[in-house]
């Protein structure tokens, strides 16, 4: 949402997506009536061949609006490795950030591909070792000269490379949080610094940041400890680290805050590591947010974060994987993201049904101007007998002391019907709507931008719908 006009909006995403990763290019859209209609989308251009660019696929587009209403997107670009045949991480890839003028924004209706900036590298990796991931963008609410990225970089070992198989859990390889920032409304990056480095065997993924009102700068990311491209992943920590001064420091220094235990059903099976799955056949995985959060920043400096976890199916015993399925957990922070709350169940699937049909998947968080929490998430709780999964996405929200479960209700339906998640893009870890989709405010009303499965000729296609959530 613009913070000049709460009812522009942006989302971006994947078009023509590969099925072994990254797309043939990035679009974007806005919206000038509160989510109410979007302009057609258009490419972002210069971020791969089919838009002007020299990489040949995207991924991974994240949008923000800065404090003069500018809009920013920074995306992954990669190529296609040719010694293995799979794109990215193990072939030349680059980050790059564009924008769009605030008055371009909104004049004809929305955004031309023209209006773009053309694409600044903050990093760019030709060395099979390494890969730019995950990254996200956020402006300063009050300041449009500064706007911060963070993302993680994998590194693998020579000998990793070469031969995966002979070299499990090699020390090599790792993956620091990484930042980089404009102080010039993004005519200029600076070069990437570490913000964190858990050392070998373990990485960081997923990395956001959000800004308090004092300006303090909270980056946030899954800490995997003790995982490895080829032996898997190991605890999963919520963790942050906090900047006062626009990210020239982090604190605390060396081990960051562990603000809660990440318990995607991920942890508890082996290998393929299936979380969530076809609830009508559990050798089908759904590829979701497993390793995966989201957070948000209250108007006061509440900090909120909702990912998906198992502690709370089979009374939190992990005994039996069987058993386990991924729901959506909850956490806040009132002092800034030194202390947290106890993780609770938010999504509000009905308990009395099979098992496989209460999976709840890839959350999105977010505060509306009144203090309102909203969580949305997927699930299969309309799944009948006949042939498919039936699939829907869901909202619900807390308007007061939101670390109790009875203050969390008010659930709405955001898609008009169920679709079939079996319909959705195939990738190698699973049927695909994205690892993340879209929530944001408008005054007090929450806007969902949201994929959907269609057909064999459409397999999915992006929503919108608007909700108010009422005191």
């Amino acid at each position: 949402m613009s913070p000049i006009d709460p009812l522009v909006m942006a989302g971006a995403w994947q078009q023509d997506r590969w099925s072994n990763g990254g797309a043939k290019g990035l679009v974007a859209s806005v919206s000038l009536d509160g989510g109410a209609t979007w302009q057609t989308p258009v490419p972002i251009p210069g971020v791969s061949q089919c838009s002007g660019g020299t990489f040949s696929r995207a991924t991974d587009p994240w949008v923000a609006f800065g404090a003069d209403g500018d809009l920013y997107q920074i995306s992954l670009s990669i190529d296609v490795d040719p010694a293995t045949g799979t794109p990215g991480g193990f072939g030349p890839n680059a980050l790059l950030v564009s924008k769009v003028q605030s008055a371009d924004v909104t004049d004809d209706g929305g955004i031309a591909s023209n209006e773009w900036t053309a694409p600044i590298t903050i990093i760019q990796d030709s060395n099979p070792r390494f890969l730019s991931d995950k990254e996200s963008i956020t402006a300063h609410p009050t300041n449009a000269n500064f706007v911060y990225a963070v993302w993680d970089r994998l590194k693998q070992s020579t000998g990793d490379v070469i031969n995966p198989e002979r070299v499990p859990g090699n020390l090599a390889f790792k993956g620091a949080a990484m930042f980089s920032r404009t102080t010039d409304g993004g005519s200029t990056w600076a070069s990437p610094r570490v913000i964190y480095d858990p050392g070998g065997i373990s990485q960081t993924i997923g990395n956001q940041l959000l800004v308090l009102p004092d300006g303090t700068l909270v980056s946030v990311f899954n800490e995997i400890l003790g995982a490895s491209q080829s032996a898997g992943p190991g605890p999963f920590n919520l963790s942050l680290k906090r900047s006062p001064d626009n990210g020239t420091t982090w604190l605390p220094r060396g081990r960051p805050i562990r603000a809660a235990k990440l318990l995607p059903r991920t942890l508890f099976t082996p290998p393929p590591f299936i979380g969530v799955y076809d609830p009508d056949d559990p050798t089908r995985p759904i590829r979701a947010a497993d390793v995966l959060f989201d957070v948000a920043v209250g108007p006061s400096g509440e900090l909120y974060a909702a990912w998906q976890d198992s502690r709370f199916s089979n009374s939190g015993t992990f005994n039996d994987p069987g058993l386990l399925i991924d729901e959506i957990a909850f956490s806040q922070s009132l002092d800034g993201g030194r202390t947290w709350s106890q993780p609770i169940k938010v999504n509000q699937t009905p308990t009395g049904i099979a098992l496989a049909n209460r999976q709840a998947f890839v959350p999105s968080i977010d505060v509306a101007a009144d203090g309102t929490v909203g969580v949305t998430y997927y699930d299969f709780r309309n799944n009948t007998a006949e042939s498919g999964a039936p699939t829907d996405h869901f909202i619900v929200h807390c308007h007061a002391t939101c670390t109790s479960t009875a203050n969390w209700g008010g659930e709405v339906q955001l898609t008009t019907a169920s679709f079939d998640i079996t319909q959705a893009p195939l990738t190698g870890s699973g049927f695909f709507l994205g690892d993340y989709v879209g929530l944001a405010s408008s005054g007090n009303d929450f806007v969902a931008l949201f994929t959907q499965a269609g057909s064999a000729t459409d397999p999915s296609s992006i929503y919108s719908r608007r909700v108010s959530t009422g005191t």
